[in-house]
């Protein structure tokens, strides 16, 4: 990978003044018009079977805006609302692509507030934003610097539902660099009671974020249900609970963020598990569990990084029985509830730690697949295809 084609998006918070909070307002509320009004255009050209692609949404904005009804679309940038039509493209794209659902409307009050801007749209100098619209340039809390000579290609402002205001740069970064080859490879099995277990032994602890601040959390969301819907002190009430939300996140986010870039700095191999996070959670009695413990967020990280810095991520299938096999004879128990953390192997008499196990278990197989080029990890675009580790074990985990 050439690390000149490396892009990255750098996040900063930055302090809008009265008159800059109001015309990105504006902006977000425009822009969730026209998508909405968009997305119904090309749902009812749809019904009728008709085509209907970007430049014909393209020439329904310039319509709208000669209307009376929609002349407000004028006052705001006319960046932004282009770009949210390439968006409902790219929706549009990966539904007949069978790679995503179909688009949805934005919600005045779910969805998130953002705008993205081209180059069109802004101007950077000397560490200046500008926008398109605005006669100030954005005060720009700047935690990290960006790349020496970056020039961003798109800015993203958003705001969350804690009333944070962030604005994200997209631009090349040539510090990502392939970092330099090793021969070790580790197996990571996921877990509640430990966040993590490598092959080497090592367990890393559940931080469990959400349960620390679980009893604020309760009580901020108690004393909102009390007050009446639609209500100033209702907004106020929930803006409270989005921070302590956000708190959650950022924690649990910064805390990934350590574990995955020194995972990827230590290894050249990484192999894992190819769980379905979005059935297990289906389970009542683990689901904030798992939810806290965020394992599609870390494989997210895990894998872009990986990407950048020139290492490889394999993932072994679901129905490989890590848990139940026996590391040291191969020897597979029959059966294993999840109250069990160690067992001992019929076969050899070895004793074994669950999640040791299983991570020494994921990296023999993530190695074995590495060396006759078999395909371990199943294709996410075809759902139901089994892989190679999966035809030569056919006994489900339970």
């Amino acid at each position: 990978m050439s690390a000149t084609h490396v892009k990255r998006a750098f996040k900063y918070r930055f302090r809008p003044t009265d008159e800059q909070a109001a015309e990105l307002s504006r902006t977000f509320g425009c822009v969730r018009k026209v998508y909405n009004m968009a997305l119904a255009a090309r749902t009812e050209a749809w019904t009728r079977q008709e085509r209907v692609n970007y430049n014909t949404t393209s020439a329904m904005l310039t319509a709208w805006k000669r209307t009376e009804e929609l002349a407000f679309l004028n006052e705001v940038s006319s960046v932004p609302l282009q770009q949210c039509l390439r968006h409902l493209q790219a929706a549009f794209t990966n539904f007949f692509g069978k790679r995503a659902k179909y688009p949805r409307f934005k919600s005045k009050k779910k969805s998130r507030r953002s705008a993205e801007y081209t180059t069109s749209g802004f101007r950077f100098r000397d560490g200046r934003l500008m926008l398109a619209k605005m006669r100030d340039p954005l005060d720009i809390v700047w935690s990290r610097p960006l790349p020496e000579g970056a020039k961003p290609s798109t800015v993203t402002v958003s705001q969350d539902a804690a009333g944070r205001w962030f604005v994200s740069m997209l631009c090349e970064d040539p510090s990502v660099k392939p970092l330099p080859a090793t021969g070790k490879a580790v197996g990571v099995d996921v877990g509640l009671d430990h966040l993590l277990t490598l092959s080497t032994g090592e367990k890393i602890a559940n931080p469990r974020h959400e349960r620390t601040d679980r009893a604020r959390l309760a009580l901020a969301q108690r004393r909102m249900a009390k007050k009446a819907k639609g209500s100033a002190n209702r907004a106020r009430a929930r803006q409270k609970v989005a921070r302590i939300h956000a708190r959650i996140a950022d924690r649990r986010r910064d805390g990934l963020h350590k574990l995955t870039t020194r995972l990827v700095r230590e290894n050249q191999t990484i192999v894992i598990e190819d769980l379905t996070v979005r059935t297990m959670i289906r389970n009542r009695n683990l689901a904030r569990a798992i939810s806290d413990a965020a394992w599609a967020e870390f494989r997210s990280l895990l894998e872009y990084k990986a990407a950048w810095y020139g290492r490889e991520v394999i993932a072994v299938d679901r129905f490989f029985p890590s848990s139940r096999l026996c590391s040291a004879c191969g020897t597979l128990r029959e059966g294993m509830p999840l109250h069990v953390r160690t067992w001992t192997c019929d076969g050899c008499g070895t004793a074994h730690d669950r999640d040791v196990n299983a991570a020494k278990n994921l990296l023999a197989a993530g190695r074995a697949v590495s060396a006759c080029g078999a395909g371990v990890r199943p294709q996410r675009s075809s759902p139901g295809g089994q892989s190679a580790m999966k035809q030569e074990v056919s006994r489900r985990e339970p």
